[in-house]
């Protein structure tokens, strides 16, 4: 693990120095791809913040300094976002899950607290779903993965051609002349309209743009998501989980939340009732408060006993079939 923008030593493993609340960048080399990643705070839980399509570790703003105070916070950029690498491959709900805990490993992170928002909140929920030993609680932020209601403007993305249309509109070109168009309204843009805009900006990259594409049609189909965890969300049943959503958002709507609260009594629902699809960018004082009240309230299981949990929930929600009744159900 070097500092942003060195190249790997070559030196023995360690484990993440924890040395402040200051945020700092670093680089982790996962699979030989390099991982950009934002970490901060000296003592605390660890929270893990996975960010939405066309996100990256800023995407949390100035709530993961906040958090950073009184947390250990781990904000990477996932692979074919930010400043990570964009390789051609698999940018599947599970494949990025899998990335996200093979960085926890890195790191030395036995388990953390996972904050996920949009795309992010579908790879925490896979997370917890394939690896729950290493998920204390589950925090879903304006979360895909939830129904099929979507923005039209990401349900293009799966029109067939849509590869071949963006470089049109995304290019070097166009992003510097949006550049010069939009620095005289640089301090006054809302915050959220400043993230949807840092993240088109991203597009002007070939590799990015085709990262996203990929990204996005994992998820996302003509008709709206294509992946849903609401018949395995039963599966995390014990285990500690805060949404936040806010009640404007105009991608994927607030309805999704408050289903998914009544779905699962335990779990605790916060409405920004002005804010968007970024409630941490929008309120990000707020927003800590709440994270950091969650996870003071509330108290996360040994791994053993996550996992634990999580087989007998899956045991008791599955059944054996009789011999032949396969056969039958599909005839």
């Amino acid at each position: 693990m070097e500092p942003d923008g060195s190249e790997p030593a070559g030196a023995a493993w360690e484990p993440v120095r924890w040395t402040g609340h200051e945020v700092r960048t670093e680089v982790v080399l996962l699979h030989g791809h390099r991982v950009s990643c934002r970490i901060g705070g000296s003592a605390g839980p660890v929270l893990l913040l996975l960010h939405g399509l066309l996100g990256s570790g800023a995407s949390f703003g100035p709530a993961l300094d906040e958090l950073a105070r009184t947390h250990r916070v781990v904000a990477p950029d996932l692979l074919g976002h930010g400043a990570s690498e964009k390789p051609t491959g698999d940018y599947s709900l599970g494949a990025l899950a899998t990335l996200a805990r093979d960085l926890l490993v890195v790191l030395g992170v036995e388990s953390a607290t996972v904050v996920g928002h949009s795309l992010g909140g579908g790879v925490a929920m896979q997370l917890a779903y394939q690896f729950p030993a290493s998920v204390e609680r589950l925090v879903l932020v304006d979360s895909g993965g939830l129904g099929r209601n979507v923005s039209p403007a990401l349900r293009a993305v799966a029109l067939p051609g849509a590869e071949w249309v963006l470089p049109a509109v995304f290019n070097p070109y166009a992003a510097r002349a949006a550049a010069r168009l939009l620095r005289p309204l640089h301090r006054v843009t809302p915050p959220a309209l400043a993230q949807v805009v840092a993240g088109l900006a991203t597009l002007a990259d070939a590799e990015a743009r085709a990262a996203f594409v990929l990204t996005a049609r994992s998820v996302i189909g003509v008709g709206g998501q294509r992946v849903s965890a609401t018949d395995r969300l039963y599966l995390t049943a014990a285990l500690p989980l805060l949404l936040v959503w806010g009640g404007r958002d105009p991608v994927i709507p607030v309805a999704h939340g408050e289903t998914l609260h009544a779905q699962l009594p335990g779990s605790t629902l916060v409405v920004f009732d002005r804010a968007g699809h970024f409630p941490q960018v929008e309120d990000p004082g707020r927003f800590a408060g709440v994270v950091g009240e969650f996870v003071r309230t509330t108290t996360a299981a040994p791994p053993a006993a996550r996992d634990a949990a999580w087989a007998a929930a899956l045991r008791a929600g599955s059944a054996q079939l009789p011999l032949g009744a396969a056969d039958s159900t599909t005839s």
